[in-house]
């Protein structure tokens, strides 16, 4: 590591966990929210069960995923920017992959509020399907954490 870019200097392991921390939290909410999409989507538009899931839905986006996801933004570039950018092509990785899963966290909070106005845009077999999306991050985070290839 380039100590001389480390500008959270002592703190850069406690921001670090914390980041780490922060992205538990992320994904958990991720790969529940698909999950509770497909309970939703095999209800009946406007049921009690209807209402019960866009409550719950509405409070996971509030509460957990708007939340860690901007921890983990304001974390991840403290970290980033202290390890230093430059010859880190991992770190580059990373933050493209932390784009596109905050586009995906979008996406499915859209579908959501599409699915709380009546609207069943997806099946419940492809909101499955899309369920795994956070795994396929969750492993390549990981990796490049870990072994940074590049």
């Amino acid at each position: 590591m380039n100590f001389a870019v480390n500008w959270l200097g002592a703190d850069y392991n406690i921001v670090k966990a914390l980041h780490v921390v922060a992205t538990f939290f992320w994904i958990a909410g991720l790969f529940i929210l698909p999950r509770y999409l497909v309970f939703q989507a095999e209800t009946n538009v406007g049921t009690a069960e209807d209402r019960q899931w866009i409550t719950r839905i509405a409070r996971l986006r509030r509460i957990i995923l708007t939340p860690s996801m901007a921890v983990v933004w304001l974390l991840g570039l403290g970290v980033a920017f202290s390890y230093g950018l430059a010859g880190n092509g991992w770190i580059h990785a990373k933050i493209t992959l932390a784009v596109l899963l905050t586009g995906y966290q979008g996406w499915m909070s859209s579908i959501s509020r599409r699915m709380a106005r009546g609207g069943r845009p997806m099946s419940s077999r492809k909101l499955r399907l899309w369920n795994e999306v956070p795994a396929l991050f969750t492993i390549l985070f990981v990796f490049l954490a870990i072994l940074k290839p590049f």
